[in-house]
């Protein structure tokens, strides 16, 4: 449930930071650097998050917070999959491929981070 929630509020919060990033922020900056603005509101929330739902879950450290992160990580390649195939007419192949510009790059290592932020979320918890 911790990994459900954990995934839903930040996806929703990244569906509509995307929103303004993709509409707004990338025909002024491109699109790296426009990644690179969200990275850390993205982070910042996910963090805090993380902690407020490892502290009301009672996720433990070690491998609890570590398959939540994982859950998490997993529902969220699923959600931006289908976001992609569905909301933008993109193939696997495309999805896949844009790992490999800059901003996916980008893109991926926070997402990566986002994963392992409850490992270290219970590992802080007093």
């Amino acid at each position: 449930m911790a990994a459900l929630r954990y995934w839903a509020g930040i996806f929703a919060l990244g569906f509509a930071l995307g929103v303004i990033r993709t509409l707004w922020l990338t025909p002024l900056l491109g699109a790296p650097l426009a990644v690179t603005c969200e990275l850390p509101i993205m982070l910042s929330a996910s963090w805090l998050w993380a902690r407020h739902l490892v502290a009301r879950h009672h996720v433990a450290a070690g491998a609890p917070a570590i398959a939540m992160g994982v859950r998490a990580f997993v529902l969220l390649m699923i959600a931006e999959f289908v976001l992609g195939a569905v909301g933008f007419g993109q193939s696997p192949a495309d999805w896949f491929a844009s790992f490999a510009q800059p901003e996916g790059k980008i893109g991926l290592a926070g997402q990566m981070a986002y994963a392992c932020l409850p490992f270290f979320a219970a590992r802080t918890r007093r």
